[in-house]
């Protein structure tokens, strides 16, 4: 018999990745090998990865991963950055050469704290500062791209396969607690490196296979909360989405995802009487974020992991628990690959979510 997501499916995009419960710390060597298993689902023109746990010497300050299309931007954003940051840290992000990577932008990154007295004046918590400057610098200075903004993580992408990306940036450098990959087949918005996957808004991290029908009104929806869908890929709006429902709006990341891939009617009607008003009030209070189509999308957040599938499940996705460590993937034989001996394995229905967070008590 053949399992759920054990067999390649190509021209459907690549999704992975691997959490340690205990915030253990490995390199990116098996999220790399991971991915490459699932070659055939891209095509070249996207591959990229999210990794947490990976700067403690600077944990308390955002870290910008930024691409430059020219010296001028960059020189034009640096100045933004130093009037309104404190800069503890500034270089640019170390890459090797790599026959299949082409036509790099200028990529660096800083560690930042906003400025006190400018974040007294504009009267905003740290948090909407940061995503008010990144939504200005993309938005606003041309040829420039934050394209990671939180706290001791970092997203790593490029024009190219995934494991071609993974070797540019040198990800067996770095540790992390949690990895994601994405591989890129994209179809109707174009290849380029600020489009790759993955997307990234403070601490939260999205991978996403698959295609967003309800885009527009998710865009529209979401832009009148200051979002500026700058990037040209209906996953940037995924990742507002979710900063806009956890962070500005307070609910958890379940609740989040009953908004994203919201339970239908008739199965809320079945529910008891507490659950069916939560679910109610989710569905009717941000009915233009439900989120239509085929997709399975892997957020990645401070702490936490979470695997979603659109309410059909018409995405493959694949779960592996090993001790400590959870893997999640559209094709098992991506899990087997770096974990042959799992000690179970299942697929989540449609539309419902599986977070994983770290055991109590674990600091990272």
């Amino acid at each position: 018999m053949r399992l759920e997501g054990f067999e390649h499916i190509p021209s459907g995009c690549a999704i992975s990745g691997i959490f340690s419960k205990a915030g253990n710390r490995f390199n990116g060597e098996d999220i790399i090998k991971s991915i490459a298993v699932m070659h055939d689902r891209s095509n070249g023109l996207g591959g990229g990865f999210a990794a947490y746990g990976i700067y403690p010497q600077y944990k308390d300050f955002y870290a910008f991963h930024i691409f430059y299309d020219s010296v001028t931007a960059k020189e034009e954003t640096e100045n933004y950055i130093n009037s309104m940051y404190e800069v503890v840290s500034m270089e640019k992000i170390p890459t090797r050469k790599v026959k299949a990577i082409t036509d790099e932008p200028i990529i660096w990154r800083y560690f930042v704290k906003p400025m006190a007295v400018i974040e007294a004046e504009k009267q905003l918590d740290e948090d909407e500062f940061v995503v008010r400057s990144v939504m200005y610098v993309n938005s606003e200075i041309d040829g420039a791209y934050i394209f990671s903004s939180g706290k001791n993580m970092g997203v790593f992408k490029a024009v190219g396969f995934p494991e071609d990306v993974g070797v540019y940036y040198k990800l067996e450098d770095y540790e992390a607690y949690c990895w994601t990959a994405h591989g890129r087949y994209p179809t109707n918005t174009p290849g380029w490196w600020g489009g790759a996957h993955p997307f990234a808004m403070l601490d939260n991290s999205v991978v996403h296979n698959g295609e967003i029908s309800s885009y527009d009104a998710n865009r529209r929806y979401i832009e009148m909360f200051g979002y500026k869908c700058s990037l040209l890929t209906d996953t940037e709006a995924i990742t507002y989405i979710i900063d806009y429902l956890v962070r500005k709006q307070g609910l958890t990341h379940e609740e989040a995802a009953q908004v994203i891939a919201a339970p239908f009617w008739e199965t809320i009607d079945s529910k008891e009487p507490e659950e069916r008003e939560k679910l109610t009030y989710l569905r009717n209070s941000f009915a233009s974020l439900l989120v239509t189509g085929p997709f399975s999308i892997l957020l990645g957040f401070t702490g936490g992991l979470m695997a979603l599938n659109d309410r059909l499940k018409l995405r493959s996705m694949v779960i592996g628990e090993k001790q400590d460590k959870v893997y999640i993937a559209s094709e098992e034989d991506s899990i087997r690959i770096i974990e042959p001996n799992l000690e179970r394995v299942y697929s989540p229905k449609g539309g419902e979510a599986v977070i994983v967070r770290l055991n109590e008590g674990v600091e990272v």
